[in-house]
């Protein structure tokens, strides 16, 4: 799998080797001198992609741009390189959601099997990703009514209590229902709960026990 691996590192033989290599096994390669340009120039997630980040580097260190990437709401899986590697540090990086850590240097084999598994993980969480954008999607088409509906359906209303709640007849309930379920694209109350949860909107109304 094709895949746009971004490297940051300080040192530029490095990076001009690196690049060499990964460019060699077919991928497209871009190179960063510190965290600060990676962050100046924030990589695309439109393809697999992940990110080659060396430990210590001058200014923001590798964990520090870690963490900042995180708050930036990143998905791109990092993997450490380090010549000076120490437990604390890896397993720090590795509990913040780290892919690997590797020594350098690096045997090519390594390398590669490394940043297969992250583009791997890419992949599938920018599918998820998709999958939930196209949810949320049709959660946006719903009318303020339907979307009224929708909350109590998937909370495990009736429609005689939905339409006591609202203050609304039975009959008219169950026309806001069906299109509820054509506009979110689902043949069953269980896929309809199943999209809620995804979303996050049954965890939102149970925090602070009103509507998302």
């Amino acid at each position: 799998m094709a895949g746009f691996v971004h490297v940051v590192d300080d040192d530029a033989s490095f990076r001009t080797a690196i690049e060499r290599r990964l460019k060699k096994a077919g991928y497209a390669v871009a190179t960063y001198p510190s965290a600060q340009h990676l962050l100046d120039r924030l990589p695309s997630e439109s393809e697999p992609g992940c990110i080659l980040l060396d430990v210590r580097i001058p200014g923001l260190s590798g964990p520090e741009l870690q963490g900042r990437l995180s708050e930036l709401g990143s998905t791109l899986p990092i993997v450490f390189l380090t010549g000076h590697p120490d437990v604390p540090t890896t397993v720090r990086t590795i509990k913040a959601g780290a892919e690997d850590y590797l020594t350098k240097p690096v045997s090519s084999d390594d390398l590669l099997h490394a940043i297969e598994r992250a583009l791997a993980h890419h992949e599938a969480a920018r599918g998820l990703k998709n999958k939930l954008d196209v949810v949320r999607a049709h959660v946006s088409k719903l009318t303020p009514r339907e979307r009224e509906v929708f909350e109590l359906v998937v909370r495990g209303k009736t429609n005689k209590q939905v339409a006591n709640t609202l203050g609304a007849t039975e009959r008219t309930i169950k026309a806001h229902r069906q299109r509820v379920m054509e506009k979110m694209q689902v043949q069953s109350l269980a896929e309809l709960v199943s999209l809620a949860e995804r979303v996050g909107i049954l965890g939102a109304m149970s925090g602070n026990g009103q509507s998302a």
